[in-house]
């Protein structure tokens, strides 16, 4: 519900009296170029560091393939058990990581998404890329023909597998957006991303996500390495029924890589909470009526109000009500009378409707002729109305 004008509104200071507000962003620092955490369950973004601006991801884009790959499995047009032939072409591809597939071989998809996933094979993409789209070229075309439909407005492709092309850019929120999608719908699939080793051709593999030994409840998802991009990560763990997502880029080695992704990560937990402001049916505030048999209605929330902040930040909150008023009775019980705006720095403002906690009746003839006179005899003042505009 939008509205117009807002003539009447109540300020309710979460916040200490007097606390500035003063910092825009949680007192966080990372060498990584580029940085982002983000909250699962709402999408929030609780820190961000040069995350919307397109980058190389090197291997961290092999999620678009497997995302690709577990969108036709949710909507049955393929198998686990269906069989992807090899060509010369994925065969021979062999620079950088490899599952070490074979020319002429049918490998099972179950078996081609763990050479992706755990092996980060560029070989492994490649089968993929063929047999799904019928070239490379094409599942290109399909990448970015699903990254528009998907929201990633910051991500090109120009393969399937991450390797150093000017066409191929991704941004971190980008990155985070598509994990969130990957868990959220295709989570049937998502404990592949935690398997630690997988072996094809005798040959065994380790997998390269280090936060998987090194983060509590860590159980995904991709790393990705080249001379452009340096060293990136895309991770994410649950930790008391709270998932968070954590990708950096841009870091200088593989050792730096493990020790900084596990430190945001560990922040992502003990340095951000989740502050419930109201629940379901509390009174929030009171509205003026007009008209009304009772001077005001009160308003209540119907849903969680809650925010996700920095502990440095949490108390800097405020929550202020808004409102078309007075409010014209008769007003009828759990009739929208107004939102909710939660404002904290270095975040975006939520809304929460508000609704009516009562009716309220209008008032009889002489009532009203008692605020008739009531405006008559009232004394002129020289005093302008505070107005805001609402967004």
């Amino acid at each position: 519900m939008k509205f117009s004008q807002v003539i009447a509104t109540a300020i309710l200071l979460i916040a200490s009296a007097g606390q500035a507000l003063a910092q825009t962003q949680p007192p966080l620092t990372t060498p990584a170029d580029y940085a982002l955490i983000m909250d699962y369950r709402t999408g929030e973004i609780l820190y961000e560091k040069n995350a919307r601006t397109p980058t190389a991801p090197a291997s961290m884009s092999k999620l678009m393939t497997v995302a690709i790959v577990f969108e036709r499995l949710k909507n049955g047009s393929l198998q686990l058990t269906d069989k992807f032939d090899v060509s010369e072409k994925a065969w021979r591809e062999r620079e950088g990581s490899s599952m070490w597939v074979r020319v002429g071989d049918s490998i099972p998809v179950l078996d081609l998404l763990r050479g992706i996933i755990v092996q980060s094979g560029n070989d492994a993409c490649i089968v993929v890329a063929e047999n799904i789209s019928g070239s490379e070229e094409a599942f290109v075309q399909l990448m970015n023909q699903k990254a528009h439909e998907w929201g990633l407005n910051d991500s090109t492709f120009g393969n399937p597998h991450g390797k150093p092309d000017p066409n191929h850019k991704m941004s971190m929120r980008d990155l985070a957006m598509l994990t969130r999608k990957v868990i959220s719908e295709y989570g049937e699939y998502y404990a592949l991303f935690a398997e630690k080793e997988f072996t094809w051709e005798k040959i065994r593999q380790s997998n390269r996500n280090p936060i998987l030994d090194m983060v509590e409840g860590a159980d995904g998802l991709k790393t990705g390495h080249t001379e452009e991009s340096g060293y990136g990560l895309v991770g994410s763990a649950v930790q008391n029924g709270e998932r968070r997502i954590v990708v950096v880029n841009g870091l200088s080695s593989e050792r730096e890589r493990a020790t900084e992704s596990a430190r945001l990560m560990r922040l992502a937990f003990n340095d951000f909470s989740t502050k419930t402001f109201f629940e379901p049916g509390d009174i929030v505030g009171e509205a003026e009526v007009f008209k009304g048999k009772e001077p005001g209605v009160p308003l209540i929330a119907r849903e969680p109000v809650k925010l996700i902040l920095h502990r440095s930040l949490i108390d800097e909150a405020k929550a202020t009500i808004v409102y078309e008023g007075p409010v014209a009775a008769p007003i009828k019980e759990n009739q929208q009378i107004g939102y909710l705006r939660v404002e904290a720095p270095g975040g975006p403002a939520r809304e929460y409707a508000l609704y009516a906690g009562r009716s309220v009746k209008e008032t009889g003839i002489w009532g009203k002729i008692g605020l008739a006179a009531k405006k008559l005899l009232a004394k002129p003042s020289n005093e302008a109305t505070e107005t805001a505009s609402a967004n």
